[in-house]
């Protein structure tokens, strides 16, 4: 990741939940929006088999109410920090049995964003006065949005 990147990156925990966050945190991060977005596409790719489809569509993604707030908050933080190009790079996914189409692929950066917004704001929910996360933070974290994605 570029240094321009690891700046938005550091500026959008900033923004999101007044984190300090830098370099070494960004593969904690990377592997958490992997592993996220991976799970989020496997029940997609189930809901897409239920329903006699070979194609992933949006609506198959599990897109929980609190997701969908933070997809919208991370749009309004995005317009100042623009970290969404560089999501579309995080964006990738492993071969699945059933194909995303386009407009789910699309969809990628914000949903990470908004995973991301979620993952800065349940660290000061887990710690309300924690600045820098640091591995246990990382590990609890993970652990909520694995009991609940």
């Amino acid at each position: 990741m570029t240094v321009m990147s690891i700046a938005r990156f550091e500026r959008f925990f900033r923004a999101a939940a007044g984190l300090d966050v830098d370099k070494n945190d960004l593969k904690r991060y990377s592997d958490f929006v992997d592993t996220k977005l991976y799970d989020l596409l496997t029940v997609a790719q189930a809901t897409a088999k239920a329903n006699g489809r070979d194609i992933v569509r949006t609506w198959d993604l599990p897109i929980t109410k609190g997701l969908q707030e933070s997809i919208h908050r991370f749009r309004e933080i995005d317009e100042e920090v623009e970290l969404e190009p560089i999501l579309e790079q995080l964006a990738t996914h492993p071969a699945l049995d059933r194909t995303p189409d386009e407009e789910t692929e699309a969809a990628y950066p914000e949903i990470i964003g908004g995973l991301s917004l979620a993952l800065a704001k349940s660290f000061k929910i887990l710690h309300p006065d924690l600045k820098n996360p640091q591995t246990q933070h990382w590990d609890e974290a993970r652990a909520v949005f694995d009991l609940l994605l």
